[in-house]
Order: C-alpha cells, then structure tokens, then sequence
C-alpha cells in the first residue's frame, strides 16, 4: 500500500458505524479491522488504509465488534471463534460480516452490499444466464472465490423468478444478504445458526415444505451435497455456491465429496440434474474506479452430460469453448473479450489466465 494511497490522518474510531459510513462515502467494497492497524478499505481491488484513524488496539475492536453484536452472536463468536452474519444500519446500508479469532484477536471483514438487488443485465454476464431463472428444475452451481459476486448473481436470479413466476422458494444462507420481498412468490429465507443448525437440516426441512425452488447458500460438506442432489433429481430446482475456480473443477470438487465407490453413482446423477455452471470472478477495471465481472458459463448439453457420466471431464473445456453458440464460454474467451473491449488491462487478463502465456500469443503481447 503506497503514500499515495493514504486517505487521512489521526484518530481513534467512535463507533463501527462511523467506521462503515466512511467504507459507503469512499465507495470501499470491503473493510478490514485488524489488531495494531488502523482500519483498511478496499478500494476498486486495492487495499487502501484509512489513516485518518489510531490503529486499533484488541480492546478496541472488541468494543466496536460487540457494539453491533447480539448476545447470540456474541455466544457463537466466542464458542466456535467465528460467526458470519449480516446487518442493516439505516442510511449506511447493509454489509455481511466474518469475524474471527487470530492469535487470540478478533479480526472482522464488513463487505458492503448493494442496496437493492441488481438485475441480472446489471452484472455483465452473458445472456445465456438470463434464461437460468426459466427453469423448473434441476441443480444450478455459481462458483468463485470469495468477493467473486456469487451472492449478488444468486440473489438476481431468485429476483428475477419473483418477478416473473408463481413458485415457493426456500433460502439457506450464511448469513442472508439480500432480503428478498414477498411478491409474485412465496420465499422465506433461513439463517444458518439464527434459524437452523446447519445446511443440511436445513435442506432436509426444507423438502418437507413444499418447495418449487432451493437456493443453498453454500454446498460445504458431503450430506449437503448429496441432498441437494437429490432434491434436484426430484423436481426441485437448486440453486447453490461452490467455491471452486471453473466447471470442471466444480465438477471434480462435487465428485471427489464422495467415497471412492460411490463415485460413478454421482457423476451418473450430475449428467441428468446439473443445468448449468456460472464461473464467476472480478477484476478491476482499466484506467478507473470500480471491478469488471470475468465469467465462465457451462450449459450441460447431452454431449457434456455424457462426459460427466464417463468421466471424461478433461473434455469438457473444449465443449465450452466450442459451445458459444449454445450460450457457453470459457473464461479464458471472457478474458480476452474484456481486454479487446478496453475494460480491463491486458496484462489483467494474462495474470487471470490458465495459461498466461496463451494469452499474451492472443493479445498481441510480447
């Protein structure tokens, strides 16, 4: 973090509030609070200290952390050395929250939500993604590391479904993001912790109630994975994360949950309920303020399923690549489109790539 980064100098912070104020005014994605340091923003991808405050001791992000904290959460923080949850401050907006303990410090990452939930067309994926929320059934992955948009990309299509269909839809998060309001659906959104123990319960309940639609906010563990599976060979459509870098690794990371012998059992469920895989990540924008969405979209044609089946997987990057006619990309090609296109850098896209120097050979650079 350069001089010139620097945004202010010297003083102690009043209130998390204040905190989260100046993350809006300086349009930070993120806030970071850590132990011995004054609080840091990101900005545009950069890591940006606020020095206008006192670096902060233990003692002070315990009393800013626990000013905003119920006494539940508090109790989950301190029993499992963790807790994620989200919070709405009026004016300020809302902002999801992982606090956790390091060398016996707390340290908290604030992520700053929109305040509305974007439509789709806002996000910069491709139009095959528009036609996801049209399904009736089946599972949809959206993939990426975190800060990748995941949450704002699942949360676009089960608006969009709201807008558009008469359906029951059931949300498992951790922690709910965006609040979702009644109006063409029913949807009723459970809290990990606040409102059931873990994903699974949740996903188990959440079959008994009737569902049209599932989204799981994260599919973390082998009884989550297999029961989202099931609930998508049954007729339900499930939407859900994974935090995995492309199709085929998402494909491979929900296989590889399984033990060896159950394994052609899964990959020949995957080939009839998986639709589509949206990769996502975001990159900062050339010569300005603000991220880029990079994506890869997978639709699971008859041909891929039939890799998926076999096993075949490390054939399935060709049938993407081959596949824009069928919506598909990789993101090597979403790479290479935004750089032609002048939004992001292209030595962006050649760090971003699989194989850097491919698309140096593309891009024209030495």
């Amino acid at each position: 973090m350069s001089e010139s980064a620097v945004l202010f100098k010297n003083r102690a912070a009043s209130s998390m509030e204040e905190l989260l104020e100046e993350t809006k005014r300086h349009e930070g994605s993120d806030l970071h609070i850590t132990a011995n340091m004054p609080p840091v923003l990101r900005v545009s991808g950069e890591l940006v200290p606020l020095e206008k405050y006192d670096p902060l001791s233990p003692e002070d992000i315990k009393r800013l952390l626990y000013s905003i904290l119920t006494p539940r959460q508090v109790e989950i923080l301190e029993k499992h050395f963790a807790v994620d949850l989200a919070i709405g401050l009026g004016g300020i907006g809302r902002f999801r929250l992982n606090a956790y303990f390091q060398r016996g410090c707390i340290t908290c990452a604030f992520r700053r939500l929109a305040d509305e939930i974007p439509q789709l067309e806002t996000l910069g994926l491709p139009r095959s993604v528009y036609g996801l929320p049209d399904l009736v059934n089946g599972l949809v992955l959206v993939t990426g590391p975190t800060g990748s948009g995941k949450s704002t990309t699942l949360a676009a299509i089960i608006d969009r479904i709201n807008s558009l269909y008469r359906r029951n839809i059931i949300t498992v998060e951790d922690p709910v993001e965006y609040v979702h309001l009644h109006r063409n659906c029913i949807i009723n959104q459970r809290e990990l912790y606040a409102d059931v123990e873990s994903f699974a319960d949740a996903l188990r309940s959440a079959l008994r109630a009737d569902p049209d639609v599932i989204m799981v906010g994260e599919m973390r563990d082998l009884e989550t994975i297999r029961t989202a599976l099931r609930a998508a060979e049954t007729g339900h459509l499930v939407f859900s994360t994974l935090h995995s870098r492309d199709a085929v690794s998402s494909i491979n990371r929900v296989i590889g949950v399984f033990p060896a012998e159950e394994q052609g059992q899964i990959r020949q469920q995957l080939s009839t309920t998986l639709k589509a895989v949206v990769s996502q990540q975001l990159l900062p924008r050339a010569g300005g303020r603000g991220r880029v969405l990079a994506s890869e979209v997978m639709m699971v044609t008859p041909a891929i399923g039939n890799l998926i089946r076999l096993g075949k997987l490390e054939h399935i990057y060709l049938a993407i690549e081959t596949g824009m006619k069928l919506g598909m990309q990789t993101m090597e090609q979403s790479l290479e489109a935004l750089a032609r296109a002048g939004q992001i850098d292209r030595e962006t896209a050649v760090k971003k790539a699989r194989v850097p120097r491919r698309m140096r050979e593309k891009l024209g650079l030495k």
